[in-house]
C-alpha cells in the first residue's frame, strides 16, 4: 500500500501543532517518528489515522482518506494510542479479537481465519502466555503488550503506533521493536512514534524527524542522527556510534 501525505496541516485547541508536512511510504518500511516534546509527533499520526481534522491529504493507494468508508479505513489503518489502556474487565484473547473486528461482517462470529490472525497476533506480541485472564489484572506492561497484539490482529497494511515501548523493562522495549520490525517485514508499513533514539536507530530503517511542527529530517538513521540535527532540535550532545551496533547517548544539555 502507497501512503501519500501532502501538505498536512493539524491544530489542537486553534493552536497549529502540525505544518505542511509531505512524505511518502509504500511497503515494507519501519518508520520512526522522532523529535522532543511537543512538536506534533502523535497529532501528526492521529491526522494520518483520521482520527482529527485537519488540512492538507492523506491518499492511501491514491484514494483520500476521506473518501474511504469506516470499515475500509479500520482495514487499511491499525492504530494504537500512546498509553491506552482497557476500562472494561475483557478475558485477554477476546480483547484482542476486537481487532478483527473491521473483517466481520455485522453479528458474525469469528472464522477460522480470524481465530488465526488472533493467534498470530498474541504470539507476536507475546502475549500468549497472558491468555485467560481477565486484561485489567495484568501489569502497565503487560497490557500493553495485550493491546499492540489487538493492532496486530488487525494485519492492515499500515499501522501507526504511538510510543509502543513506553512504561517497558529493557528486554520488552527490544522484543516490541523486533516485533514492529518483523510485522514490516511482511510487506507493511510501521510508523512509531519513538523517543528512545538508540532503538530508532537500530530497528527502523527510515526517520521523520520532526522540529516545530515540520520535518526537519528525513531518510535513513545514520543520515538524520547527525550530532547537528541532535544538537539543533533536541538541545543536546550526544555521542553517536556508528556500524551494526548503533547508539545515541545524550551526554549534557547544549549551550
Amino acid at each position: 500500500m502507497r501512503l501519500v501525505v501532502d501538505q498536512l496541516s493539524a491544530s489542537l485547541a486553534k493552536t497549529r501543532i502540525v505544518r505542511d508536512v509531505s512524505f511518502e511510504a509504500e511497503g515494507a518500511q519501519f518508520i520512526g517518528l522522532i523529535g522532543p516534546n511537543g512538536v506534533g509527533k502523535t497529532t501528526l499520526l492521529r491526522a494520518i489515522a483520521g482520527l482529527i481534522p485537519f488540512q492538507g491529504s492523506v491518499t492511501l493507494d491514491g484514494t483520500s482518506l476521506a473518501e474511504l468508508s469506516p470499515r475500509s479505513r479500520a482495514r487499511a489503518i491499525a492504530y494504537l494510542a500512546q498509553g491506552a489502556g482497557s476500562h472494561w474487565p475483557l478475558e485477554v484473547s477476546r480483547l484482542v479479537a476486537l481487532g478483527r473486528l473491521p473483517h466481520l461482517a455485522p453479528f458474525r462470529r469469528p472464522g477460522p481465519e480470524d481465530e488465526a490472525a488472533i493467534a498470530r497476533a498474541l504470539q507476536l506480541a507475546g502475549a500468549e502466555a497472558f491468555v485467560g485472564r481477565d486484561v485489567l489484572a495484568l501489569s502497565g506492561g503487560e497490557r500493553g503488550r495485550v493491546l499492540l497484539a489487538r493492532a496486530l490482529a488487525v494485519e492492515a497494511p499500515l499501522l501507526l503506533v504511538d510510543e509502543p515501548v513506553a512504561a517497558l523493562d529493557p528486554y520488552h522495549q527490544i522484543r516490541i521493536m523486533e516485533v514492529l520490525r518483523a510485522y514490516a517485514d511482511k510487506g507493511r508499513t510501521v510508523i512509531a512514534v519513538l523517543h528512545d533514539l538508540t532503538l530508532a536507530a537500530r530497528h527502523c530503517d527510515r526517520l521523520l524527524l520532526l522540529d516545530g511542527g515540520r520535518i526537519k529530517a528525513d531518510g535513513a538513521p545514520g543520515a538524520v542522527l547527525t550530532s547537528q540535527n541532535i544538537r539543533e532540535t533536541y538541545r543536546v550532545e550526544a555521542v553517536i556510534g556508528e556500524g551494526e551496533e548503533r547508539f545515541v547517548l545524550p551526554t549534557r544539555r547544549a549551550e
